[in-house]
């Protein structure tokens, strides 16, 4: 269980870095905000598993869609 979380958690950051559009890599993001925070569960951290999915897949979240809708593109691309 272990070894597919870490492996989901790496496949998912990687994605977030190569993706090319600016709202797949925040959701990206999120997810693994969100397989972070049932990693800490298992390693019986939920203080730390309740703060991460609440500051990672929430707050952050919202702030980084919200700054991209206040963004233009530059590239038509």
């Amino acid at each position: 269980m272990t070894i597919l979380l870490l492996s989901m958690i790496l496949a998912l950051g990687c994605f977030a870095l190569l993706s090319r559009d600016l709202l797949h890599s925040v959701i990206a993001l999120s997810a693994l905000s969100m397989l972070s925070a049932l990693m800490f569960t298992i390693l019986r951290a939920p203080d730390v598993a309740i703060t991460e999915a609440a500051v990672g897949a929430g707050v952050s979240t919202i702030i980084f869609v919200w700054a991209i809708r206040h963004t233009r593109r530059r590239s038509k691309d």
